[in-house]
Order: C-alpha cells, then structure tokens, then sequence
C-alpha cells in the first residue's frame, strides 16, 4: 500500500469564520457531494467548470484512486475511495481540533507582530550566551517601550560575523579576552571580517570563561594545565566557535599542544552541552561561562573575563529595531536583570563604540604636519 505524505498550510484571512484548516481537494469532494454536479460544484466554488474537472482528474492520477463515478446522463456521484477521504477529514478534525485551534492561535499571535507598528523584530547570528537568551525575553516584555523581538540563531562567532557580512543578519555576537593583545589568536580570526568605519560595536557585557568540573572537584582540577594530565578527558567546542578560539589562545599561552589533550576532538554545540557532557561523566571538564556551570550544579574554576560584542553595519544603527536594542541593554532594568545571571557584568551596555575604541588591533598612524617656512 502506498503511503501518501501530508503537508500542512495556512493562509492569512480578515473573516473571523475562517475554517480551522482546509484542503483544496476535500473542498473539492464536498463540493460534488453537496451539488450531484461538477457544474454545481464549480458554481458553489466560484470556479470555472474545466477548472474543476481538470483538478479531480489530476488528483485521480496523482492518488491513484477514482474520486467520481463519471457516468453519462447521470448525477456526479462520489467513489467508494472519495467517500473514505472525506470521512477521514472529518475523523482527523474532530480529533484534532484542540490542537489545530491552539496553533492557530499561536500563528495568530506571532503575526501580530507584523501588524503592530510598536513592535519591532531584529535578527542575531551569535556565538551561543545565555545572557541573550535572557535578553530576547526581557526585551519581547516591552514594558513602557516599544516589544523587542529577537530572532536569534546560535552558531559559531566566525560563522555570525560571516552572516552579518553576507546580509542574513542585522547584528553579530562575538566575544574576545579582554586583554588580547596584537598578533592574538583573536586578531587573527576576526580582524579579516572586520572593517573600521564600515563595522559599529555595540556593547553587550563581560563574562566569566572558566573550566567546568563536578561538584566537588573530585578530580582535583587547579587550573588550565590540568588539560595536559592523561587522566582526564576533555570536552572542546567546535572549530569556529569563539570559546575555541580562546581555548587555543589559552592552550598557545601556557605552552600546551592540543595533542598532550584527552578529548580535544570531542566537541560539543554549545556551553550548555558541554556543562551535561561534564554532568553526565561523559567528560571530567570543559571550558564554558559560569552561567552554564550553575545551571547544571558544576563547579566551575575561573579562568579569564572577556567582552562580549555585538557587531553592526554603521548604516542600521538609526533603524528602529537597532535603536530599540540600544535603549532596551542602556535600561537599568536590563543591567539589573544581567547583573543577576552568574558570571556576567554590564559593560559599555548600548553603547555605540568604534571597533578602534575597543579592540586593540588597528593602529592608523596620524599623518605628519609639515611645517611652513
């Protein structure tokens, strides 16, 4: 027997009455029921005859069951399979039609949205932060300003700032060590898609990047490099990821080779994964935000702050979903929310900065004044 797929779809309507959920083809079969015509159907439909029998003839084929007995001299009458079909619509709408009703509603509201002129809606590719997604709640709140909704995706931060140079995204999420000096690991990666005066930095907050480790610390984990002992095994993030880039940073500081490390290839999508790999004794540690540490009842040892940035085009900065992410992370209610979460600060929180501002890696000579004799 073969097995036929179904696919959903919805449509916008301004009539309160319109119907939970609807098929072009049971339409069409109720339609002939109703009627004893095709020429009925077509007029109870507002549809052109040779428009109704070329559908029922196309679903004939594509089902690969007779729809209507099609008899000379005789009314339009259902087959057998038709009469099944519309029996089984029926079945699945009364079943289903809590569930229908509610994601309906939940579309509805969605919509909204976009009929809501006091609403606005930016899109975030980011490295994975659980202050943003705190943020995007906070923000959706409105309160006694306009509701902010962000739509986020997590990935890697090469992979964010490559989506915001591409045009996928109004605003990138990246984080570096605060001290990275010239000739970091860190400039390396991120000074090639960065472009002074092309590029804003808008600031987000300063977080705390340490090791995760069971409560208790039974192994007896001191600092980073215990990566190096050959009795533990470590949980990486992927290539790309910002948190690998400090990691290697870290590891080229300390004199380590990814080599002497158990569980460098391991890799996991986001901090929040790597604190259940160390939770569940997949992992004895990883590096990952404090936040991640508490929420899964980890110990967590220290290691470095960092900023993290949020990266615009200067050309959005007086749009309105930008200028209402600014006010939202400048508001006191924000920074008091954030100072909350463990392991995060405000810093800089809605400013605008220059990337020259703020990271340490271009230096434009100023151009000499010649003197007038």
């Amino acid at each position: 027997m073969a097995v036929h797929k179904i696919g959903l779809s919805y449509s916008l309507e301004t009539s309160a009455a319109a119907p939970l959920i609807r098929n072009p083809l049971i339409d069409l079969l109720q339609a002939v029921r109703a009627s004893g015509s095709i020429s009925g159907a077509a007029k109870t439909l507002n549809l052109s005859y040779r428009h109704v029998w070329g559908e029922l003839k196309r679903w004939e084929q594509v089902l690969d069951h007779p729809l209507v007995i099609w008899e000379k001299g005789t009314p339009a009458r259902l087959s057998s399979f038709g009469d099944k079909l519309l029996w089984s619509e029926r079945q699945a709408q009364a079943r289903l039609a809590p569930q229908i009703e509610a994601l309906r509603a939940e579309l509805e509201r969605s919509f909204a949205v976009a009929f809501d002129e006091n609403a606005h809606v930016l899109t975030l590719h980011a490295s994975h932060d659980d202050a943003l997604t705190a943020l995007r709640t906070h923000a959706a709140s409105g309160g006694n300003r306009p509701r902010l909704h962000l739509d986020i995706r997590f990935m890697g931060s090469v992979d964010a700032i490559q989506a915001l140079n591409e045009g996928r995204c109004s605003l990138a999420g990246f984080h570096t060590l605060r001290d990275a000096p010239v000739g970091s690991l860190a400039e390396r990666t991120y000074k090639p898609l960065l472009t002074p005066g092309l590029h804003k930095l808008i600031g987000f907050a300063r977080r705390t990047q340490g090791l995760m480790v069971p409560r208790g610390n039974p192994r007896g984990v001191q600092g980073l490099e215990d990566l190096a002992r050959n009795d533990l095994h470590f949980v990486n993030r992927a290539r790309g990821t910002g948190t690998r880039v400090l990691l290697d940073e870290l590891l080229a500081r300390a004199g380590i080779k990814p080599g002497q490390i158990r569980g460098y290839s391991h890799t996991e999508p986001s901090h929040t994964a790597v604190a259940q790999a160390v939770a569940s004794g997949r992992a004895d540690l990883g590096l990952g935000i404090e936040a991640a540490a508490v929420a899964r009842g980890l110990d967590f040892i220290s290691l470095v702050e960092e900023d993290y940035h949020l990266v615009c085009l200067q050309s959005v900065l007086d749009q309105p979903p930008v200028a209402a992410l600014c006010e939202v992370l400048a508001s006191q209610d924000w920074q008091q929310s954030l100072a909350t979460l463990a392991g995060y600060q405000p810093s800089l929180s809605g400013q605008v900065r220059s990337m020259t501002q703020v990271l340490p890696w271009w230096h434009f000579a100023r151009p000499k004044r010649h003197r007038h004799r």
